[in-house]
């Protein structure tokens, strides 16, 4: 709520309420903002998420569900949080794809007539196809999305390697929605183009830089067409093709290795303080523990993960017994299946719990700005309108609050009518490091991640203390 209809609804207090109902009001709030500074100090000063993060993304990398560096992560956040002295840690049990991207993928321009045969850098899109040991070439036809596929139809596109070039649109401040009006062709590219014929689909990377780096991430087949390669190059690489196929025709050699295996047991990682008052009542902070296979995966997602575990450890060192439970969830496989996200709500929903409000933290570990919130609007004025009125005492820490998207892992949760936030730092460098290898433990500021944990914290509180008021 902005500050200025916060004023006005104070004043509208002193003149219907009597002096003692304002005093307490008044003190009341005195308490939250005291609380919410001694949460800060706590954060800042002895919070773990750093540490954590560096352990999950250096010791163990690359988190893709189905490896055993996945498992690792499992066995080794569940340790952590069982250090916590939280009422409970468990595993759960969910079933993971098994994709690995194999040997270094190769994509050339072959013999071109103005420049020769040039190397570019280029990754496999997750759950890819390969092209076989012997790898593939064929002319280029250049597209700007998925729409263009259905005028051109399999005269133009049978037998060709299709690339899709649209790039993101860097004027929204927000670069989520950039990233929204891009990667329609990323996910979808490959199973559209086969419909008409084509071999292989190469993707512009999925950012607002132009730079050398290649953006993996998802790509999803359909069951009626042909599965065939799906590459992202990087946004120089790509505006190099462009370049060239204005001038001349283009044929692109492709050689990768990928190879899906069967399902492997992998687990989502759950602790939780139990509620004094409402214990049937859940709060949840999540964030997932898989990552892309390229790096170490410490803005996407290491850092929703140690956010989730240092909230908690946060309230346990300040003492506080939430009235409601607090639960972590560490989801797997976000990346390429949202497994574990589907099979916490369905295990959820089977044992008839209710989340009163998730928050999930899929955004990288940069400087907090706020959170976005979804749900139903009567679920704003019949549980939640004490917590949108105190907002006001977030302020001052640089943090506002709007409607929007929550999270994609704990989206299916929406059914329970609670309210879904999504945490949202600044999202301007967060897609020069998403997908790709530069997303390490150096690319992550120490105190920019723990004013996270300060800030989700800080949220669970009002959350807990005032959320069905």
């Amino acid at each position: 709520m902005p500050r200025i209809l916060t004023l006005l609804s104070l004043l509208s207090l002193s003149l219907c309420y009597s002096p003692g109902v304002y005093a307490q009001e008044r003190e009341e709030e005195e308490e939250d903002a005291f609380f919410i500074r001694r949460i800060y100090d706590v954060a800042l000063t002895e919070g773990r998420c750093y540490d954590w993060l560096r352990a999950l993304s250096t010791d163990y990398g690359g988190r893709l569900s189905g490896s055993p560096q996945a498992a690792a992560a499992v066995e080794y956040t569940r340790q952590m949080l069982d250090t916590l002295g939280l009422d409970s840690v468990w595993l759960q049990a969910c079933r993971v794809p098994h994709w690995e991207r194999g040997d270094t993928e190769r994509v050339r321009i072959v013999n071109s007539p103005s420049r020769g045969s040039i190397d570019l850098g280029g990754l496999a899109l997750g759950n890819s196809v390969g092209t076989g040991p012997e790898g593939l070439s064929a002319e280029v036809i250049e597209v700007q999305g998925l729409d263009d596929l259905e005028l051109l139809g399999p005269e133009a596109l049978a037998g060709k390697i299709v690339f899709f070039s649209r790039p993101m649109d860097p004027t929204p401040i927000r670069t989520v929605t950039d990233y929204g009006g891009a990667v329609d062709q990323r996910v979808y590219g490959a199973a559209r183009a086969a419909r008409y014929g084509a071999v292989a689909v190469l993707v512009r990377s999925i950012t607002t830089s132009r730079d050398d780096v290649p953006h993996t991430g998802v790509t999803v087949y359909e069951d009626e067409t042909p599965r065939i390669p799906a590459i992202a190059i990087s946004t120089l690489d790509a505006d190099l093709l462009s370049g060239l196929l204005r001038q001349e025709v283009v044929r692109v050699y492709l050689q990768a290795n990928c190879r899906t295996y069967p399902d492997k047991l992998s687990y989502n990682v759950i602790g939780e303080i139990k509620g004094t008052r409402y214990p049937e009542e859940i709060i949840l902070v999540g964030g997932h523990l898989d990552s892309w296979d390229v790096a170490g995966g410490a803005h996407d997602d290491g850092a929703g993960c140690v956010h989730a575990m240092d909230v908690l450890q946060v309230m346990r060192r300040l003492g506080y017994r939430p009235q409601r439970t607090l639960r972590c969830v560490l989801f797997m496989n976000e990346e390429n299946g949202l497994r574990g996200g589907l099979e916490y709500a369905r295990v959820s929903n089977e044992r008839g719990e209710f989340h009163l409000a998730a928050i999930e933290s899929d955004a990288g570990g940069f400087t907090p700005r706020g959170f976005s919130c979804d749900g139903e609007a009567s679920i704003f004025v019949d549980r939640f309108k004490s917590v949108i009125d105190r907002f006001y005492l977030l302020e001052p820490y640089g943090l506002s609050l709007s409607k929007g998207g929550s999270g994609a892992d704990i989206g299916p949760l929406k059914s329970q009518r609670g309210l879904l936030f999504g945490f949202r730092p600044d999202s301007q460098r967060y897609f020069d490091y998403h997908h790709t290898a530069n997303d390490n433990f150096d690319a992550v500021n120490k105190r920019e991640l723990e004013m996270g944990v300060a800030a989700i914290s800080s949220l669970v509180y009002l959350l807990d203390k005032y959320g069905t008021d």
